[in-house]
């Protein structure tokens, strides 16, 4: 049996009990590494689980999924993904190949950032497409996750922008000379987003547009949600701009329509108090 078990957002406490049985019982547990990462490290959840971790990235579950589905069929293998398993596609691909050998595998669900969202108070039901913000580089500065935010927002709905990872990244000169040499982790902070963000809006203006996103429309920003340091910030874009809220993970809402129990609830975690009673721009319903 392949097992695949969300491990929730905050840290090795958060498996359900259905997860930890199965981990216990199985002779090799994987820990997918790069689409997602917990408060703790490995070595906690060894000591919780009471099993060695085997750590596979991007490449591994990618390009080797074989395997980690490699005698699947006569034992107990788990893959363990921070948040829900579904979160990714990548282990929608995992499952699908199992199948195709053969292999039974059984799901084990968790929380996961796409509904732990509602700590801010903002309605599950009135959220629109989910979009991802990629690190812009000096030669490569996407604005398509920007047309997705406006699309939402003319629909009245609610954006999670879930923030860029990079994890066992190659730099060009690395990756064509073939030597296997990674750069540090990095994680997109609500600032650098924000950032990015309002540099499209001047680069809309520039060509004559006037965009739905404006440097005062209500966002907010999420750090380590689930996590007991987790943090909370409502405010401007440009005001998430310049908030701080430490370590990773991040994300990042733009608002659409906000029913007036929204607005209160954000009002809970306002960088600026002022932020929500001055603004004409408020949409609410």
């Amino acid at each position: 049996m392949l097992y695949l078990v969300g491990l929730g957002l905050g840290d090795a406490k958060d498996i359900t009990v259905k997860g930890l049985e199965a981990v216990r019982r199985c002779r090799r547990v994987y820990l997918e590494a790069y689409t997602s990462v917990l408060t703790v490290g490995k070595e906690a959840l060894e000591e919780f689980y009471g099993k060695e971790l085997i750590l596979a990235d991007r490449e591994t579950v990618e390009q080797e999924a074989d395997s980690i589905l490699k005698e699947a069929d006569i034992c107990d293998v788990a893959f363990l993904v921070v948040g829900d398993p579904f979160g990714a596609t990548t282990h929608s691909d995992l499952v699908l190949r199992a199948v195709k050998l053969g292999i039974p595998y059984k799901v084990i669900h968790n929380a996961s950032i796409m509904n732990a969202v509602g700590c801010c108070g903002l309605q599950l039901y009135n959220f629109g497409e989910t979009v991802s913000v990629v690190f812009w580089t000096d030669t490569w500065k996407p604005e398509s996750f920007f047309d997705k935010i406006e699309k939402n927002r003319q629909n009245g709905m609610h954006t999670l922008c879930l923030l860029d990872i990079k994890v066992k990244e190659q730099s060009l000169e690395n990756l064509m000379k073939g030597r296997k040499i990674y750069e540090p982790p990095r994680y997109m902070s609500v600032t650098q987003a924000a950032e990015q963000l309002l540099a499209i809006i001047q680069n809309r203006r520039l060509q004559g547009e006037e965009p739905e996103i404006t440097e005062n429309t209500i966002c907010v920003g999420l750090a380590r949600v689930g996590a007991p340091d987790q943090k909370i910030a409502s405010g401007t874009l440009y005001q998430m701009s310049t908030v701080e809220l430490g370590g990773p993970l991040h994300s990042l809402i733009v608002t659409g329509t906000m029913h007036p129990l929204e607005l209160e609830m954000l009002k809970l975690f306002s960088v600026d108090s002022s932020s929500f009673e001055n603004n004409a721009f408020q949409r609410t319903t």
